[in-house]
């Protein structure tokens, strides 16, 4: 699916190497970026994506931009791209319907535990994943940026498994507008879909809509509704003091349908967050992609402050 990508690789001074980590079972493709201009003081960022997506919505836009590796790597920082095991380059899994979120955190865990402590940049689902990876290696999390990140079971209430009394629940923004689905086979996601949760606002290339649902991959169901936390089956933090310990930034547009300020708001206070709804500095009309909206670098600049700025200095307004 990324051979298209290939092509549209930004032309930035950057090393470029790949390997992979994880157990036999569940391994998991890892790219590595770093400034050609040699090691840097600063921690490595590991770019972790959401479900349906894989380490392209880092490397490049649908239209063609460089992505937040490549601006990462401009800004001294080494990156590390993951694909979720079973997803984009990683291998395909003979259990893939029922793989579960615990299969990408160790695989992440693995990935510390090899290049050291590091930035987590954590987009949807993968938040959920990325609190839990604190919660087990938190000195090996040197900050987080949760992207429209995913709750902690902790925060979510149990929903039903049942078909029949799930229906009413997908309507209701509150709870994100959960989705259920049987853990038989892999998820694909329609256009429609697509359209209405991921590129659904004034800042998506629509012209690039094309080239988008391109790098749109299945889903194991269980993920799914292990984001939703379906039956009860959400990971769950199991020391959240562990993870307040961790300077953190929780990221929300203002025209996510799933993300409405008052859940990623609880989702920062949780975790021991700072909060920024973009409309807060100026910055109004973005949806769930973040990193692939026509102003990606303007929100990239944002972040890039705040890891620079001390704790309790201001994120600058936007005009």
């Amino acid at each position: 699916m990324d051979n298209t990508g290939d092509k549209m690789l930004p032309s930035v001074s950057h090393a470029l190497d790949s390997f992979h980590v994880g157990s036999s079972a569940h391994p998991m493709y890892v790219e590595r970026w770093a400034p050609m201009s040699g090691a840097s003081e600063r921690p490595p960022v590991v770019l972790i994506h959401g479900g349906g997506h894989t380490g392209s919505c880092y490397r490049h836009t649908p239209d063609g931009r460089p992505g937040w590796a490549s601006l990462f790597v401009q800004s001294g920082y080494t990156a590390y791209v993951v694909d979720w095991p079973g997803h984009g380059r990683s291998p395909s899994l003979p259990d893939f319907a029922t793989l579960s979120m615990d299969a990408v955190v160790t695989a992440l865990v693995d990935l510390l535990d090899q290049i050291g402590p590091a930035i987590l940049v954590a987009h949807s689902a993968g938040g959920t994943v990325a609190w839990t990876v604190a919660d087990r290696r938190p000195d090996s999390v040197c900050a987080i940026l949760g992207i429209a990140p995913g709750p902690p079971g902790n925060l979510l209430p149990v929903l039903p498994s049942d078909p029949l009394e799930f229906e009413a629940l997908a309507a209701r923004g509150d709870l994100g507008h959960p989705v259920y689905h049987p853990e038989t086979a892999p998820v694909y996601f329609s256009s429609e879909f697509i359209r209405r949760y991921w590129a659904n606002s004034k800042h998506f290339p629509l012209e690039a809509i094309d080239a988008y649902e391109k790098t749109i991959v299945p889903e194991s169901p269980r993920i799914l509704n292990e984001r939703f936390n379906i039956g009860g089956c959400s990971p769950r933090v199991g020391s959240p003091e562990r993870i307040r310990r961790i300077r953190s930034l929780v990221v929300t547009g203002s025209d996510d349908p799933r993300h409405p300020r008052s859940i990623d708001a609880a989702v920062a206070q949780f975790v021991g967050a700072t909060h920024l709804w973009l409309p807060d500095i100026g910055i109004e009309g973005n949806g769930h992609g973040l990193m692939i909206e026509r102003n990606s670098s303007e929100i990239f600049d944002v972040l890039r402050q705040w890891l620079a700025a001390d704790e309790n200095r201001p994120v600058q307004k936007h005009a």
